[in-house]
Parts: C-alpha cells; sequence; structure tokens
C-alpha cells in the first residue's frame, strides 16, 4: 500500500547480517564500558577487600574521616585504634581505608 514492493523486499532479503550489524556499536559501547569502568573498579574492590583481611594488631591505619592510629584490636567487623597515647575509639572495618608503612605515625 504506502511501502513499494522493492523496499519490502530489500528489507527482508538482508535480515540476518542487518540485525548483527545493527547491535554491533551496542555490542562496542559495552566493551569500551567494560574495560574503562567496570572492570578497574572490580580490581579496587578486590585490593579493597583483601587489605581489610590482612589488617593486624600493630598496622598503621587511616580511616575514611581521616584519622590515623594504630590498631590495638580487630574483630570481624569491628578495629579497636589507638589514635594517641592512652586513648582507644572503635571504628567499623570497612572505614579504614589505607595501611600506612610502619613508623609512619612517629614522623608525624
Amino acid at each position: 500500500m504506502l511501502i513499494s514492493n522493492a523496499f519490502a523486499q530489500t528489507a527482508s532479503a538482508g535480515g540476518a547480517a542487518g540485525g548483527l550489524m545493527s547491535f554491533l556499536p551496542i555490542i562496542l559501547m559495552f566493551a569500551v564500558l567494560w574495560f574503562i569502568m567496570i572492570r578497574p573498579q572490580m580490581k579496587r574492590q578486590k585490593e579493597s577487600k583483601a587489605m581489610l583481611e590482612a589488617l593486624a594488631k600493630n598496622d598503621e591505619v587511616v580511616t575514611a574521616g581521616g584519622i590515623l592510629g594504630r590498631v590495638t584490636k580487630v574483630n570481624e567487623n569491628y578495629v579497636t585504634l589507638e589514635i594517641s597515647e592512652g586513648t582507644e575509639i572503635t571504628v567499623q572495618k570497612n572505614a579504614v581505608t589505607t595501611v600506612l608503612p610502619k613508623g609512619s605515625l612517629k614522623s608525624l
């Protein structure tokens, strides 16, 4: 009726190849997104999890709030930090962002 017969026939002739070619840009965008955003984030999460599992007594750490301290006790979910002589606080384990090299607190 409104579509000519020649146009209708060309659309069905390349159906399988044309359908795949129309999804190619979406597949390429997903691949780029994976390598630029998702994969590095997964790597950082894995490194952070390994760092938290390796926390031990006498490690010097920095929390998410910027508090520096020495680990005195490690539980499954909480860490007790000595932030100054005789002053201890308890923080969630996942609040620890960085483990400092030994002796870093003395140099501050």
